[in-house]
C-alpha cells in the first residue's frame, strides 16, 4: 500500500500553492505521466505557470492540451489533459520553474 498522499483531490485538483519549487515541476510531471489515456486534472498555482507549459511542450508536445480555467489574479487553474501515451520511459525533469 502507497504512502504517498494523494496528490490530486476527487475534484481532479492539483493544489500545488504549498509544495516548494524545488520538488513542484516533478510532482506534477509524474502526475501527467501516470494519468490514463484521455484523463486530466486542474493545476492550481499561485502565479501563471508558464514556465511549466513551455517544459511540458518541449518534454511531451503533442501529448497534452493546457486549457486555462481560471487566469489570476491570485489563482491561476489550468485543466491539462493526456491526449496521446508516451512512447519508452522518459526520466522526469528537474525543477524548471523560475518566477520564484
Amino acid at each position: 500500500m502507497s504512502t504517498e498522499p494523494k496528490l490530486v483531490g476527487d475534484d481532479k485538483v492539483m493544489d500545488v500553492r504549498p509544495i516548494p519549487c524545488s520538488i513542484k515541476h516533478g510532482l506534477i510531471l509524474k502526475t501527467w505521466r501516470e494519468l490514463a489515456l484521455g484523463d486530466y486534472f486542474i493545476l492550481l498555482n499561485d502565479h501563471d505557470p508558464v514556465p511549466l507549459r513551455y517544459q511540458f511542450e518541449a518534454e511531451f508536445g503533442g501529448m497534452f492540451t493546457w486549457e486555462y480555467v481560471e487566469k489570476g489574479p491570485e489563482d491561476f487553474r489550468v485543466k491539462i489533459t493526456k491526449v496521446k501515451e508516451l512512447q519508452g520511459n522518459a526520466p522526469v525533469s528537474a525543477c524548471g520553474c523560475s518566477a520564484h
